[in-house]
């Protein structure tokens, strides 16, 4: 599995996070903030991690529709538009969002691109955007394209984005603090063997960011687990807003897509990379095996 073959929706939030907490790393160096780690005090350098990684992370799910509409292009649908297509998608989207009583209709969004996937993304239940790709309006009929949508809608009134959001601030937490504490005892290692000479200080900057993009990385798995789980409750969400038997015909089609000889002849990499279907067992899939996610619809209660 290559590595952009990874949620958009999930990989965008996950770079910026990256870079967020690394530039907030590299601003407090500049700016002279130190952390004492000599006298064995850790409290205050958790504390210290656990604002500066919770700000990371909301500081991304701040971005996360405006970068939507960077990366990816997604142009937002006027309301009032003429195209009776466009129209149809924005009166679906709000007419679901209705039953979920959602307080504030969501950005409806279409973007250029033959892959077939939706998402969801924005700060909060009020602010939030819902984006289609026009390769999946050409491919789904309107049943199939009603449980994406209640999926995705779904996905905003379980609160996944802030949910997502508080976790990957607690992992960013955990990666500055343990990067920190690493950084300094191996620092202070090559110190010892080194008999004290220049240099530690540097040595120590150099491997704290080090440490923070590799377990960043680490912290990856953790944060494409809890994705896999709320995907299954969006399917849920989505099976009583849209109709179970819409979100199951959903799925077969992204099945039928994904099998399609087009896509079995080189298309395989683009669908898995958007990440409506995931490997069995692999760490960094975001999302579960369609025929998994299949299986639990059926077994629910009619």
């Amino acid at each position: 599995m290559k590595f952009a073959q990874i949620s958009k929706r999930v990989f965008l939030f996950l770079a910026v996070n990256v870079l967020v907490v690394l530039t907030i790393s590299v601003v407090l160096s500049l700016l002279g903030v130190r952390y004492h780690l000599g006298s064995g005090q850790y409290g205050p350098l958790m504390a210290f991690c656990l604002v500066w990684g919770m700000a990371g992370a909301f500081i991304s799910l701040a971005l996360s529709r405006l970068m939507a509409k960077w990366f990816m292009g997604v142009q937002v649908i006027d309301p009032r538009t003429s195209d009776p297509d466009l129209q149809e998608l924005v009166q679906m989207v709000h007419g679901l969002a209705q039953r979920a009583r959602l307080p504030a209709m969501p950005q409806v969004g279409i973007y250029d691109s033959p892959e077939v996937n939706a998402f969801a993304t924005g700060p909060s239940r009020s602010r939030s955007l819902v984006a289609v790709s026009r390769g999946l309006l050409h491919a789904m009929r309107r049943g199939e394209l009603e449980g994406v949508l209640g999926h995705e809608i779904a996905h905003i009134a379980n609160g996944d984005m802030v949910t997502m959001t508080l976790i990957q601030g607690i992992i960013n937490a955990f990666v500055m603090f343990l990067a920190r504490v690493l950084a300094f005892a191996v620092s202070q290692a090559m110190r010892s063997r080194d008999d004290g000479r220049g240099g530690n200080y540097f040595v120590q900057y150099l491997l704290v960011h080090l440490f923070e993009f590799v377990f960043s990385l680490l912290g990856w798995i953790v944060v494409c687990w809890f994705s896999r789980v709320r995907e299954f409750r969006a399917d849920a969400g989505g099976a009583r807003y849209a109709s179970r038997e819409h979100m199951i015909g959903a799925l077969e089609a992204l099945r039928r897509v994904h099998e399609a000889p087009a896509i079995a002849a080189g298309q395989a990499d683009s669908f898995q990379t958007l990440k409506i279907s995931g490997k069995p067992g692999h760490l960094f899939a975001t999302h579960p095996a369609i025929e998994e996610r299949i299986a639990r619809l059926q077994n629910m209660a009619a």
